[in-house]
């Protein structure tokens, strides 16, 4: 049997080079198709993700409406219904990613390989959301409550998972972290039923301290927001420079602080000046030396000899 020429060489291999050219772009065509069929896939998985992230939050936030504990709390409904929302939101990016052929264990086994390193560059991150927690669960205030945070104080807007937000009485938007709120003294001004105002007063050293007081508590179980109990208090704090202090206090409902306690000082200064009780100014007296007293210090001219040596 004789050779094959090298004509029919080059056409068999021609042939068989045409065969595996549409072999691969059949298994290419096979490939983009698929990659195209999960890749509309986990489009619709990303934007029912997005919706379901959406309406998660609503039914937990309706769900806990329903519990007496939490029907009237804003700060426990923001903070659930967050977290929630990033819950819903992380599951369905791992099935968007596994829909395009990612492997989630070893997504999973990567993000346990670098948990370390991004709990190392995540410290103050986490432990914002670790004390977002702890204040969700202690409870040291809620959302309309007027704290005092290490010398801040504002009414309290929002608990994120990572701030607290405050707003002052200038509308000033104040942001603070969660481990900062947590870790430092909180001041819950408004956390009872009621509050009490305290005026200082002073007036003249002349002047009757019993008429002075009953003239302060009168005028302040006048006032209408103020309580009867505990009934207004007043009584001598203080001998200053100048004059004595006489505090007042009365106690009013949380809401009704601030004006009554402008009302009050106004009330309580305007009653002391119509019973002609003084409030004085601040002032010294010049107390005169007599002419026969001996200065304590003698001074001897330079250069004076004594008589006696």
């Amino acid at each position: 049997m004789s050779n094959p020429t090298p004509i029919a060489e080059a056409v068999a291999a021609g042939r068989q080079a045409v065969a595996v050219d549409a072999a691969l772009v059949a298994k290419l065509v096979d490939l983009a198709g698929d990659f195209a069929i999960n890749l509309t896939i986990a489009v619709l998985i990303f934007v029912i993700t997005v919706f379901a992230s959406k309406w998660a939050a609503g039914a937990a936030r309706r769900a806990l409406s329903r519990v007496r504990g939490f029907r009237h709390d804003p700060t426990v409904l923001s903070f659930a219904t967050q977290v929630v929302r990033v819950v819903v939101i992380i599951i369905g990016m791992i099935a968007v990613l596994q829909r395009l052929g990612v492997q989630t264990t070893s997504i999973i086994a990567v993000l346990g390989a670098a948990s370390l390193a991004v709990g190392l560059a995540l410290q103050g991150t986490l432990s914002n959301v670790a004390s977002g927690i702890m204040l969700l669960i202690l409870r040291p205030y809620k959302v309309g409550d007027v704290i005092d945070v290490g010398g801040i104080a504002g009414s309290v807007q929002r608990l994120d998972l990572f701030t607290t937000q405050l707003s002052n009485a200038n509308n000033h938007k104040i942001v603070i972290p969660n481990a900062k709120v947590l870790g430092d003294t909180v001041t819950n001004i408004t956390g009872q039923q009621t509050r009490r105002i305290e005026i200082n007063f002073t007036v003249g050293y002349g002047e009757d301290l019993s008429q002075t007081r009953e003239v302060l508590t009168g005028v302040a179980g006048a006032h209408a927001k103020v309580l009867h109990d505990p009934a207004p208090w007043a009584g001598v704090t203080g001998l200053l420079d100048s004059a004595v202090q006489v505090t007042l206090h009365a106690w009013v409902q949380v809401g009704d602080w601030w004006q009554t306690q402008a009302d009050l000082m106004q009330a309580g200064k305007e009653a002391l000046d119509a019973a002609d009780i003084e409030i004085p100014f601040p002032h010294q007296v010049a107390v005169p030396y007599r002419e026969d007293v001996v200065p304590l210090v003698q001074l001897r001219a330079v250069g004076t000899v004594d008589e006696d040596k």
